[in-house]
């Protein structure tokens, strides 16, 4: 079974903009990105779909319907930032950034959630899918905090060194999946 991780296209934010769970449209650029995203991914046989319910990811993962249904599940949507979503980086006291990056595994923003939480319902998606899902290749249009921690579990990287992983718009990153260990068979492609 193939894992392919599709993380969504450019979305129509600000650039120093802090966001998670909140529902951004698409850039301008979305046709010349999803363009890029077929071209690695056109035509898998025998493919199950799952998707963010948010419509960066949806309306992505609904552009390659004609592969099959496509499965939202809200397990994989982004970090929530809670109190911190929508700002500007540069707008929350600095103090309180410093003290979510010394633990950002288990520290949440305010009102937030932790990348713990985050991995922990993408390990609950991951079970059930792998459970319930019987074709070759799985395709999950998700965001770059998801699929870093799919990674980090499905590879054994400890959680503290997921966002060493770099993760493009538009990308694609493939697990083979065995059934005593998983090999990352292209990463950021």
């Amino acid at each position: 079974m193939h894992l392919y991780l599709v993380r969504h296209t450019k979305p129509n934010v600000e650039t120093g903009i802090c966001y998670g769970q909140t529902d951004l449209t698409l850039a301008s650029s979305f046709e010349q990105e999803l363009a890029q995203v077929k071209s690695k991914i056109a035509n898998l046989p025998n493919a199950t779909i799952y998707s963010s319910p948010l419509q960066r990811c949806k309306q992505l993962a609904q552009s390659f319907n004609h592969l099959g249904h496509v499965n939202i599940d809200a397990r994989l949507m982004e970090l929530n930032f809670g109190d911190w979503e929508m700002q500007n980086w540069d707008d929350i006291p600095s103090g309180m950034i410093e003290e979510w990056a010394q633990d950002h595994v288990m520290q949440a923003p305010p009102n937030g959630e932790s990348f713990y939480a985050l991995q922990q319902r993408c390990i609950s998606f991951l079970e059930e899918v792998s459970t319930n899902t019987k074709d070759e290749n799985i395709i999950i249009f998700t965001h770059a905090g998801a699929i870093r921690a799919i990674l980090a579990h499905l590879l054994g990287l400890p959680l503290h060194h997921a966002f060493r992983l770099h993760v493009d718009y538009a990308s694609v990153s493939i697990v083979q999946r065995h059934p005593q260990h998983h090999t990352l068979i292209k990463l950021n492609h």
